[in-house]
């Protein structure tokens, strides 16, 4: 099984549209697909909402749900409607995402591969391959996006003026020792071919027993 994680450094970058765009591309793979939000104070993960009563308390620190819907409405919906076999929404508050970690290892495990959009599962598990979705026109660069830059295989960058610098950004995104690829893309364009094939060679890698 290989395990391959999307992440961003912001909300509205693209990594749903990442996440889809690979499932079809790549269909042979079997896909299990995970999406993973986690919340701040006052929001139930089990409701996914801002919530004032009992519930918002520990016993509703995580959740997770499966998706049956085809309908594309939700992201988790995207996954299935793009040829995911299965598709979960976890949900945590801010820092409780470890609680979540062995039902979530035990979803990975009966998964034949699995795609996860998210940037906090890297504290926990070591995927095959780790992408991460840039858009320089975003401020915003969440901390948790920061912390595991570093560890990007690639990085699918938006195809703009790269204004980052100037707008804040304090970023390397080639670090010294780390050479890797960059992938420039035009939403709605999100996946091309070129990250299609990068994918599949290191998945045939991850999976060579001579490696």
């Amino acid at each position: 099984m290989a395990i391959v994680v999307i992440g961003g450094h912001s909300r509205d970058v693209g990594k749903t549209s990442v996440v889809a765009g690979l499932i079809a591309a790549l269909p042979e793979h079997d896909w299990t697909a995970f999406k993973i939000t986690q919340y701040g104070h006052g929001i139930c993960s089990r409701k996914g909402k801002v919530c004032h009563c009992a519930c918002a308390t520990s016993d509703h620190s995580w959740a997770i749900s499966e998706e049956e819907d085809r309908s594309g409405e939700s992201d988790t919906s995207r996954f299935l409607l793009a040829g995911a076999r299965r598709a979960w929404w976890v949900r945590s508050e801010q820092g409780r995402l470890g609680e979540a970690m062995p039902t979530i290892e035990r979803k990975l495990s009966e998964s034949q591969n699995a795609i996860v959009e998210s940037n906090s599962i890297l504290g926990f598990l070591s995927p095959d391959l780790y992408l991460t979705v840039l858009d320089p026109a975003n401020r915003d660069f969440k901390r948790s996006a920061r912390e595991f830059l570093d560890l990007a295989d690639a990085v699918i960058l938006h195809d703009k003026a790269l204004r980052g610098r100037d707008e804040g950004w304090d970023v390397d995104l080639d670090p010294i020792g780390k050479p890797r690829p960059i992938f420039r893309i035009q939403p709605p364009h999100y996946v091309d071919q070129k990250i299609v094939q990068f994918v599949k060679k290191r998945l045939e890698r991850s999976s060579d027993p001579c490696r």
